[in-house]
Protein backbone atom coordinates (compact mmCIF):
# COMPACT_ATOMS: atom_id res chain seq x y z
CA UNK A 1 0.00 0.00 0.00
CA UNK A 2 1.49 3.30 -1.22
CA UNK A 3 -1.12 5.37 0.15
CA UNK A 4 0.29 8.90 1.64
CA UNK A 5 -3.05 9.11 3.72
CA UNK A 6 -3.75 6.15 6.08
CA UNK A 7 -7.21 6.36 7.75
CA UNK A 8 -6.67 3.41 10.66
CA UNK A 9 -9.61 2.29 12.40
CA UNK A 10 -11.54 -0.64 14.17
CA UNK A 11 -12.47 -2.25 10.73
CA UNK A 12 -13.10 -6.23 11.13
CA UNK A 13 -12.00 -6.95 7.20
CA UNK A 14 -8.60 -6.43 6.46
CA UNK A 15 -9.52 -5.87 2.31
CA UNK A 16 -9.25 -2.37 1.36
CA UNK A 17 -12.30 -2.14 -0.73
CA UNK A 18 -14.61 -3.31 1.83
CA UNK A 19 -13.30 -0.98 4.59
CA UNK A 20 -13.78 1.91 1.93
CA UNK A 21 -17.53 1.09 2.29
CA UNK A 22 -17.52 0.81 5.93
CA UNK A 23 -16.02 3.61 6.56
CA UNK A 24 -18.64 6.69 5.47
CA UNK A 25 -17.42 5.48 2.33
CA UNK A 26 -20.04 7.72 -0.51
CA UNK A 27 -19.40 10.87 1.19
CA UNK A 28 -16.05 10.65 2.83
CA UNK A 29 -14.74 9.03 -0.88
CA UNK A 30 -16.46 12.05 -2.77
CA UNK A 31 -14.67 14.48 -0.77
CA UNK A 32 -11.56 13.23 -0.86
CA UNK A 33 -11.53 12.66 -4.81
CA UNK A 34 -12.58 16.36 -5.91
CA UNK A 35 -9.70 16.69 -3.67
CA UNK A 36 -7.71 14.57 -6.10
CA UNK A 37 -6.28 12.70 -2.54
CA UNK A 38 -5.54 8.75 -2.76
CA UNK A 39 -6.58 7.44 0.84
CA UNK A 40 -5.71 3.86 1.94
CA UNK A 41 -7.54 1.98 4.86
CA UNK A 42 -5.71 -0.24 7.47
CA UNK A 43 -7.68 -2.17 10.25
CA UNK A 44 -6.11 -1.92 13.95
CA UNK A 45 -6.75 -5.41 14.45
CA UNK A 46 -4.37 -6.37 12.22
CA UNK A 47 -1.02 -7.62 13.18
CA UNK A 48 1.22 -4.70 14.16
CA UNK A 49 3.97 -5.56 11.75
CA UNK A 50 1.11 -5.84 9.10
CA UNK A 51 0.10 -2.66 9.65
CA UNK A 52 3.30 -0.78 10.08
CA UNK A 53 4.03 -2.23 6.21
CA UNK A 54 1.05 -0.91 5.23
CA UNK A 55 1.49 2.55 6.65
CA UNK A 56 5.19 2.73 5.70
CA UNK A 57 4.56 5.71 2.92
CA UNK A 58 1.72 7.60 5.00
CA UNK A 59 2.49 11.51 5.85
CA UNK A 60 -1.03 11.31 7.87
CA UNK A 61 -2.88 8.95 10.31
CA UNK A 62 -6.33 9.67 10.61
CA UNK A 63 -7.33 7.11 13.27
CA UNK A 64 -11.22 6.41 13.24
CA UNK A 65 -10.55 5.17 17.16
CA UNK A 66 -8.62 5.02 19.77
CA UNK A 67 -5.42 2.94 18.92
CA UNK A 68 -3.04 2.27 21.92
CA UNK A 69 -0.07 1.33 19.64
CA UNK A 70 -0.06 4.91 18.12
CA UNK A 71 2.76 6.14 19.57
CA UNK A 72 5.30 3.54 18.58
CA UNK A 73 3.30 3.41 15.24
CA UNK A 74 4.47 7.05 14.72
CA UNK A 75 7.65 5.91 15.67
CA UNK A 76 7.99 3.37 13.25
CA UNK A 77 6.52 5.63 10.29
CA UNK A 78 9.69 7.72 8.79
CA UNK A 79 7.49 9.27 6.74
CA UNK A 80 4.57 10.59 8.69
CA UNK A 81 3.87 14.28 9.55
CA UNK A 82 0.79 14.94 11.22
CA UNK A 83 -2.18 12.63 13.26
CA UNK A 84 -5.56 14.28 12.39
CA UNK A 85 -8.50 13.49 14.19
CA UNK A 86 -11.89 13.17 13.35
CA UNK A 87 -12.98 14.45 16.75
CA UNK A 88 -12.40 18.16 18.42
CA UNK A 89 -10.41 15.86 21.19
CA UNK A 90 -6.88 14.59 21.22
CA UNK A 91 -6.70 13.51 24.97
CA UNK A 92 -5.81 9.96 24.28
CA UNK A 93 -3.17 10.73 22.30
CA UNK A 94 0.73 11.29 23.41
CA UNK A 95 1.17 14.42 22.13
CA UNK A 96 4.30 15.52 24.02
CA UNK A 97 6.19 12.18 22.49
CA UNK A 98 5.00 12.67 19.07
CA UNK A 99 6.24 16.62 19.17
CA UNK A 100 9.30 14.45 20.48
CA UNK A 101 9.51 12.26 16.84
CA UNK A 102 8.85 15.90 15.07
CA UNK A 103 5.40 14.75 14.53
CA UNK A 104 2.05 17.11 14.93
CA UNK A 105 -1.46 16.52 15.96
CA UNK A 106 -4.22 18.38 14.76
CA UNK A 107 -8.14 18.26 15.74
CA UNK A 108 -11.42 18.82 13.34
CA UNK A 109 -11.00 22.74 13.51
CA UNK A 110 -14.29 23.36 14.84
CA UNK A 111 -16.50 21.01 13.00
CA UNK A 112 -18.91 20.25 15.71
CA UNK A 113 -19.22 23.46 16.86
CA UNK A 114 -21.88 24.61 16.22
CA UNK A 115 -24.10 21.64 17.09
CA UNK A 116 -21.99 21.13 20.53
CA UNK A 117 -23.24 24.91 20.81
CA UNK A 118 -26.82 24.04 20.64
CA UNK A 119 -26.37 21.56 22.72
CA UNK A 120 -25.09 23.16 25.16
CA UNK A 121 -27.94 25.78 24.95
CA UNK A 122 -30.40 22.92 24.87
CA UNK A 123 -29.44 21.69 28.39
CA UNK A 124 -29.73 25.13 29.97
CA UNK A 125 -33.19 25.08 28.66
CA UNK A 126 -34.17 21.93 29.80
CA UNK A 127 -32.69 21.71 32.84
CA UNK A 128 -34.14 25.55 33.90
CA UNK A 129 -37.58 23.61 32.71
CA UNK A 130 -36.84 20.48 33.59
CA UNK A 131 -37.82 19.55 30.16
CA UNK A 132 -37.31 15.98 31.07
CA UNK A 133 -39.37 15.72 33.92
CA UNK A 134 -42.57 17.01 31.71
CA UNK A 135 -41.86 14.92 29.01
CA UNK A 136 -41.43 11.80 31.34
CA UNK A 137 -44.66 12.75 33.18
CA UNK A 138 -46.64 13.03 29.78
CA UNK A 139 -45.30 9.70 28.40
CA UNK A 140 -46.36 8.25 31.55
CA UNK A 141 -49.67 9.06 32.05
CA UNK A 142 -49.38 11.47 34.95
CA UNK A 143 -49.60 14.51 32.72
CA UNK A 144 -49.49 17.78 34.94
CA UNK A 145 -49.38 15.59 38.41
CA UNK A 146 -45.79 14.25 37.61
CA UNK A 147 -44.45 17.54 37.22
CA UNK A 148 -43.21 18.25 41.01
CA UNK A 149 -40.79 21.22 42.02
CA UNK A 150 -40.90 24.73 43.72
CA UNK A 151 -41.77 27.59 41.53
CA UNK A 152 -38.21 29.06 41.73
CA UNK A 153 -36.91 25.44 39.98
CA UNK A 154 -38.54 26.53 36.86
CA UNK A 155 -37.19 29.74 35.31
CA UNK A 156 -36.73 31.31 32.00
CA UNK A 157 -33.10 32.34 30.52
CA UNK A 158 -33.91 35.61 29.70
CA UNK A 159 -32.18 37.97 32.13
CA UNK A 160 -29.79 35.58 33.18
CA UNK A 161 -26.00 36.06 33.36
CA UNK A 162 -24.03 33.32 31.58
CA UNK A 163 -20.75 32.97 32.12
CA UNK A 164 -18.87 30.71 29.48
CA UNK A 165 -15.75 29.02 30.73
CA UNK A 166 -13.23 29.16 27.12
CA UNK A 167 -14.44 31.39 24.72
CA UNK A 168 -13.15 29.45 21.54
CA UNK A 169 -14.92 27.62 18.88
CA UNK A 170 -17.72 26.34 20.45
CA UNK A 171 -17.90 29.35 22.95
CA UNK A 172 -18.34 31.90 21.03
CA UNK A 173 -21.08 30.33 19.36
CA UNK A 174 -22.86 29.90 22.75
CA UNK A 175 -22.39 33.52 22.88
CA UNK A 176 -23.15 34.67 19.79
CA UNK A 177 -26.86 32.66 20.19
CA UNK A 178 -27.40 33.53 23.80
CA UNK A 179 -26.81 37.28 23.38
CA UNK A 180 -30.37 37.41 21.11
CA UNK A 181 -31.95 35.28 24.12
CA UNK A 182 -31.67 38.40 26.22
CA UNK A 183 -28.53 37.16 28.71
CA UNK A 184 -25.50 38.77 29.91
CA UNK A 185 -22.46 36.88 28.50
CA UNK A 186 -19.41 36.75 30.70
CA UNK A 187 -16.30 34.50 30.18
CA UNK A 188 -13.07 33.08 31.12
CA UNK A 189 -10.28 32.37 29.47
CA UNK A 190 -6.69 31.82 30.16
CA UNK A 191 -5.91 32.91 26.20
CA UNK A 192 -6.48 36.34 25.04
CA UNK A 193 -9.27 37.85 22.71
CA UNK A 194 -8.85 41.18 20.83
CA UNK A 195 -12.00 43.74 21.46
CA UNK A 196 -13.41 43.15 17.92
CA UNK A 197 -13.67 39.20 18.65
CA UNK A 198 -15.02 40.02 22.31
CA UNK A 199 -17.64 42.35 20.35
CA UNK A 200 -18.88 39.75 18.06
CA UNK A 201 -19.99 37.28 20.79
CA UNK A 202 -20.95 40.66 22.97
CA UNK A 203 -19.18 38.84 25.72
CA UNK A 204 -16.99 40.69 28.60
CA UNK A 205 -14.16 38.79 30.11
CA UNK A 206 -13.76 38.71 33.98
CA UNK A 207 -11.85 36.84 36.41
CA UNK A 208 -12.63 33.15 36.97
CA UNK A 209 -13.73 33.82 40.74
CA UNK A 210 -16.12 36.57 39.58
CA UNK A 211 -17.70 34.29 37.13
CA UNK A 212 -18.23 31.46 39.71
CA UNK A 213 -19.65 33.50 42.28
CA UNK A 214 -22.09 35.85 39.60
CA UNK A 215 -22.86 33.63 36.87
CA UNK A 216 -26.71 32.18 36.59
CA UNK A 217 -25.41 29.46 34.48
CA UNK A 218 -21.81 28.49 33.77
CA UNK A 219 -21.31 26.37 30.74
CA UNK A 220 -17.54 24.73 30.40
CA UNK A 221 -15.75 24.76 27.08
CA UNK A 222 -12.26 24.04 27.07
CA UNK A 223 -10.00 21.17 25.77
CA UNK A 224 -9.50 18.12 28.67
CA UNK A 225 -5.67 17.77 29.48
CA UNK A 226 -3.80 18.34 32.49
CA UNK A 227 -4.29 21.83 33.01
CA UNK A 228 -8.24 21.83 32.92
CA UNK A 229 -8.65 18.07 34.59
CA UNK A 230 -10.65 19.10 37.67
CA UNK A 231 -10.63 22.55 36.92
CA UNK A 232 -14.29 22.96 38.85
CA UNK A 233 -14.37 20.74 42.05
CA UNK A 234 -15.27 21.33 45.10
CA UNK A 235 -13.97 24.70 45.87
CA UNK A 236 -14.98 26.33 42.63
CA UNK A 237 -18.51 24.58 43.20
CA UNK A 238 -18.75 26.35 46.66
CA UNK A 239 -18.40 29.52 44.81
CA UNK A 240 -21.34 29.46 42.51
CA UNK A 241 -24.57 30.81 43.56
CA UNK A 242 -27.27 27.74 44.89
CA UNK A 243 -29.55 29.15 42.06
CA UNK A 244 -26.81 28.28 39.66
CA UNK A 245 -26.71 25.54 37.09
CA UNK A 246 -23.58 23.69 35.56
CA UNK A 247 -23.52 22.92 31.62
CA UNK A 248 -20.52 20.55 30.80
CA UNK A 249 -20.36 19.85 27.20
CA UNK A 250 -16.59 19.14 27.03
CA UNK A 251 -14.99 16.62 28.64
CA UNK A 252 -16.10 14.54 31.92
CA UNK A 253 -12.48 15.36 33.48
CA UNK A 254 -13.34 18.75 33.53
CA UNK A 255 -15.39 18.33 36.54
CA UNK A 256 -14.52 16.62 40.20
CA UNK A 257 -17.76 14.32 39.66
CA UNK A 258 -17.67 13.29 43.27
CA UNK A 259 -17.91 16.59 44.29
CA UNK A 260 -20.25 17.44 41.86
CA UNK A 261 -22.75 15.06 43.49
CA UNK A 262 -22.80 16.32 46.94
CA UNK A 263 -23.13 19.98 45.68
CA UNK A 264 -26.22 17.98 43.45
CA UNK A 265 -27.20 16.39 46.50
CA UNK A 266 -27.44 18.70 48.81
CA UNK A 267 -28.48 21.50 46.19
CA UNK A 268 -25.65 23.67 47.42
CA UNK A 269 -26.24 24.19 43.37
CA UNK A 270 -29.76 24.64 41.42
CA UNK A 271 -29.11 21.68 39.22
CA UNK A 272 -26.54 20.44 36.16
CA UNK A 273 -27.12 19.38 32.45
CA UNK A 274 -24.25 17.02 31.66
CA UNK A 275 -23.26 15.69 28.08
CA UNK A 276 -20.30 13.88 29.42
CA UNK A 277 -19.18 12.03 32.62
CA UNK A 278 -16.21 11.30 34.04
CA UNK A 279 -16.08 7.71 33.24
CA UNK A 280 -18.24 6.43 30.23
CA UNK A 281 -20.43 5.18 29.39
CA UNK A 282 -21.62 6.01 32.34
CA UNK A 283 -21.95 3.38 35.55
CA UNK A 284 -25.37 2.02 36.28
CA UNK A 285 -25.04 2.47 40.27
CA UNK A 286 -23.95 6.30 39.31
CA UNK A 287 -25.82 8.57 41.77
CA UNK A 288 -25.52 11.09 39.24
CA UNK A 289 -28.86 9.12 37.10
CA UNK A 290 -30.74 9.26 40.28
CA UNK A 291 -30.95 13.59 40.95
CA UNK A 292 -33.67 14.71 39.87
CA UNK A 293 -32.03 17.83 39.14
CA UNK A 294 -29.72 16.19 36.86
CA UNK A 295 -30.30 15.99 32.96
CA UNK A 296 -27.33 13.38 30.94
CA UNK A 297 -27.12 13.06 27.80
CA UNK A 298 -24.65 10.53 26.56
CA UNK A 299 -21.95 12.30 25.04
CA UNK A 300 -24.19 12.92 21.89
CA UNK A 301 -23.61 17.33 21.60
CA UNK A 302 -21.86 16.35 18.06
CA UNK A 303 -23.96 14.18 16.82
CA UNK A 304 -25.47 16.32 13.28
CA UNK A 305 -25.10 15.24 10.03
CA UNK A 306 -23.64 18.75 9.26
CA UNK A 307 -20.30 18.16 12.36
CA UNK A 308 -19.60 14.89 10.24
CA UNK A 309 -19.34 16.55 6.96
CA UNK A 310 -17.31 19.69 8.33
CA UNK A 311 -14.96 16.83 10.17
CA UNK A 312 -14.46 15.28 6.67
CA UNK A 313 -13.84 18.51 4.54
CA UNK A 314 -11.50 19.87 7.24
CA UNK A 315 -9.81 16.62 7.80
CA UNK A 316 -8.94 15.83 4.29
CA UNK A 317 -8.16 19.45 3.73
CA UNK A 318 -5.46 19.36 6.74
CA UNK A 319 -4.34 16.27 5.19
CA UNK A 320 -3.95 17.73 2.01
CA UNK A 321 -2.11 20.56 2.89
CA UNK A 322 0.41 18.13 4.59
CA UNK A 323 1.38 15.98 1.33
CA UNK A 324 1.58 19.34 -0.22
CA UNK A 325 4.81 20.34 1.81
CA UNK A 326 2.41 22.66 3.72
CA UNK A 327 2.05 23.36 7.43
CA UNK A 328 -1.53 21.82 9.01
CA UNK A 329 -4.19 24.09 10.66
CA UNK A 330 -5.44 23.27 14.49
CA UNK A 331 -2.42 21.85 16.40
CA UNK A 332 -3.01 20.89 19.40
CA UNK A 333 0.04 21.49 21.12
CA UNK A 334 0.73 19.30 24.53
CA UNK A 335 0.47 20.77 27.92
Amino acid sequence: MSNEIIILGNFENSDNNALQKDFMSKDLLEVAKKMNLQIGFVSNKEDYQQIVEKCKNAKVIIPSAKYELLTDLSGDLKSLKLVQTFSAGTEWIDKPQLKEMGIKVSNNGGANAVAVAEHAIGLMFAVNRKLDIQIDSAKNGTWMDGVEGDRDEFQTLAGKTVGIIGLGKIGSRVAKRLSGWECKIIYYDTKTFDKNYEKECNAKKVPLIELLESSDVITLHVPYDRSTRHLISREELDLMKKSAILINTCRGGVVDENALIKVLESKKIRAAGLDVTEVEPIEENNPLLNLNNVIITPHLATRAKQSEVNAMHNVLANASRVIKGEQPEWVVEPV
